[in-house]
């Protein structure tokens, strides 16, 4: 399980409540491209419309640019590969007030390409100043045991 590209900043800015695993449709170019470590998650949300759900905002560059179709779409909304529980589970989690469907990592398992989803509430400017602070005394900690 190798993680190919990585949503960073979701810690920071949410507080996840639940992960989830979900497969991801993608064209043959997009395959190779995301596995070469092209693409980005910034900005990525999933909503759910029509009993399915679909990931929207993630960009993944054409693999060989000079190669790839006039028509093809960098940022065009993919579907995600989920069941029908998985499906109404979390259409009534999206629906609850201040709760978002936000994709952490894409990444290997096995010969498939994987997205880790996670249900996060958006935290307030106090508890970013608060995640940063803690961050701060872990390393301040770490550093001074390495000194010993």
């Amino acid at each position: 399980m190798t993680a190919l590209i990585q949503n960073r900043k979701v810690f920071f800015n949410y507080e996840v409540l639940e992960k989830i695993e979900a497969g991801i449709e993608l064209v043959g170019t997009e395959v190779k491209s995301l596995r070469a470590g092209q693409g980005a998650l910034d900005g990525t949300h999933i909503t759910i419309r029509g009993g399915e759900a679909y990931l929207i905002g993630m960009d993944i560059p054409a693999y060989q640019p000079k190669n790839t179709s006039a028509d093809y779409n960098p940022k065009r909304n993919r579907r995600l590969l989920l069941t029908k529980k998985e499906l109404a589970e979390l259409s009534g989690k999206e629906s609850a007030r201040g709760l978002t469907l936000v994709p952490i990592s894409v990444y290997n398992k096995g010969r498939n390409l994987k997205v880790e989803i996670a249900i996060v509430r958006g935290k307030k400017k106090f508890d970013k100043r608060e995640t940063t602070k803690k961050r701060e005394t872990e390393r301040e900690m770490r550093r001074t045991l390495k000194g010993e």
